[in-house]
């Protein structure tokens, strides 16, 4: 009835109007919300041991012409080092299987990862891949982001120290800019919470005492 009277309203013929309506996708369902499974809060544990646990995270930001990028943020949680700082405008799932195989490569592969339920981050690329390679997936319940507390506390860092400290004029600028930071952050900045080391010093300690311990 309502239909009815609305055509009889407008001087359209009802079928051309119901034909752009279908053109433009007026027609079709609302796709339903994704439920997400129940996320259990996990402790954040302090660690005397490297690549056991990593924590992985986005983060945003723009370009000077302001066009925006992201960035992907891995820390190992038990040495607090920055594992990779990817650059890209846009980092799907697979980019950051790519990134961890990259990783794997250069110092093997953590027992657990940790993360939030970004779409890229529950998505069965990342899912199976993480099956494949045996490492458990620990997600953080949604809304509760100091439940990955070590990578939000190196994400502070990092906008404020670099973000937000910079004006960046292309992709490749950043990429170069954050390799040079993360070498820095790696290499000189002590740690209260590591008996004032720097993350790398304080691996390098990990690995003297578990190599004087096996012998």
């Amino acid at each position: 009835m309502l239909w009815s009277n609305a055509v009889q309203s407008f001087p359209f013929n009802h079928k051309r109007v119901y034909r752009v309506y279908c053109q433009m996708g007026l027609n079709l369902r609302r796709r339903t919300k994704r439920v997400l499974p129940k996320r259990i809060a996990q402790p954040l544990e302090v660690l005397d041991q490297a690549n056991y646990q990593w924590a992985l995270d986005f983060m945003y930001d723009t370009l000077y012409c302001g066009k925006r990028f992201r960035t992907l943020n891995v820390v190992d949680e038990g040495t607090r080092e920055c594992l990779a700082i990817e650059v890209d405008t846009s980092l799907p799932a697979g980019r950051v299987v790519r990134v961890l195989e990259q990783l794997k490569a250069e110092r093997g592969l953590p027992t657990q990862l940790r993360m939030d339920n970004g779409p890229e981050l529950i998505s069965a690329t990342l899912t199976d891949w993480c099956e494949t390679n045996d490492i458990e997936l620990v997600y953080i319940q949604p809304g509760k982001p100091q439940q990955n507390g070590f990578v939000e506390r190196f994400n502070g860092s990092f906008r404020r120290e670099f973000l937000d400290a910079y004006l960046f004029e292309n992709l490749n600028q950043v990429r170069e800019m954050a390799w040079f930071w993360r070498l820095d952050y790696n290499e000189e900045r002590t740690h209260e919470s590591l008996g004032n080391l720097p993350p790398a010093a304080y691996r390098a300690k990990l690995e003297n005492s578990n190599s004087a311990l096996s012998h």
